[in-house]
């Protein structure tokens, strides 16, 4: 699969999904150079002739604990969305994360997961043919930068600074350890990290920021920020997105959360963003959608997590 012809497949689907995603070439390169993409093992695309009209992948995850849990990564181009190519899809899907789980953790359990926006019908009426559940729900959730409510104060036993490179693994180890408890998350390793993040053409540096512990050797909370310049093109809008939002469990319940996003808020303001996104399981642990309605975020879409146990 070449980067121009996934683009224009994402292009052509999106005028019918309305998902607000939008990829370029450069945004295709980012998501199939990831350190586990196997594109020769684990990916399919259909053709009709030189034009790519469908494509998957199976993407292992870093861990398993306990239960391995492949992602799916899916696109058909509307007009060749049928019955039969769903059943191929399905089938194919199955297959290859039999054998991607072999590979990596043939020991463990497995389950084969998949999301679906709210407005790809054909993609989630195919996902519960092929004997995947819903299993969670996600809001997208959106802020308006010109109109936000009051921050909330910074504490000063927590050192503020921007996400510097230098700051890479502790970032990571709270990630992995805040995140933990998530459904549908497991631990990252620090090449997955770095391509997500600092080698990540959207990842926004100067606008993710940390509270640092006392001693500065461990973080308290993280909020990391990219731009898609794509979406930018497409929305005609600036959005700063939050792609994690996390505090150590020992410092929860002291509303580091809410300031440090507020805070980061106010700074893409500042720097000539418009609004921001996230996305939240509605279910999160931590009530983490009140704390996102408390910074000025409002539901604007779903999207759902999907399950299918193979083992």
């Amino acid at each position: 699969m070449t980067e121009p012809a996934v683009a224009r497949l994402c292009a052509v689907a999106e005028e019918t999904d309305r998902t607000g995603v939008h990829w370029g070439e450069d945004d295709v390169r980012q998501e199939m150079s990831g350190p586990s993409v196997d594109l020769p093992g684990a990916s399919i695309g259909a053709w009709d002739g030189s034009r790519l009209v469908s494509y998957a992948l199976v993407i292992p995850r870093d861990a398993a604990e306990p239960v391995h849990q492949p992602h799916v990564a899916s696109l058909t181009d509307p007009g060749y969305r049928t019955d039969e190519v769903a059943s191929m899809l399905t089938e194919w899907l199955v297959r290859t994360a039999r054998s991607v789980h072999a590979q990596h953790f043939p020991d463990a359990k497995l389950e084969l997961h998949a999301g679906a926006h709210e407005n790809e019908h054909w993609y989630l009426s195919l996902l519960e043919r092929g004997g995947f559940k819903q299993e969670r729900t996600f809001v997208e959730m959106r802020a308006d930068l010109g109109s936000l409510p009051p921050a909330p104060p910074l504490p000063d036993d927590f050192p503020l600074v921007a996400c510097e490179e230098r700051y890479d693994a502790l970032v990571l180890d709270a990630r992995n350890a805040a995140f933990a408890s998530h459904w549908g998350s497991t631990w990252l390793s620090a090449d997955h990290w770095h391509h997500r993040f600092r080698g990540n053409k959207d990842f926004q540096p100067d606008l993710s920021f940390l509270l640092l512990s006392p001693e500065r050797d461990r973080v308290v909370a993280f909020v990391m920020s990219s731009f898609s310049e794509a979406d930018a093109l497409a929305a005609g809008v600036r959005d700063l997105h939050v792609n994690y939002v996390g505090t150590a469990a020992e410092a929860r319940g002291r509303g580091l959360a809410s300031a440090l996003l507020a805070h980061t808020l106010q700074a893409g303001r500042a720097a000539g963003f418009e609004t921001s996104s996230l996305s939240v399981d509605v279910d999160n642990t931590h009530r983490a959608l009140a704390v996102y309605e408390r910074c000025g975020y409002w539901t604007a879409a779903r999207n759902y997590g999907y399950v299918v146990p193979l083992s």
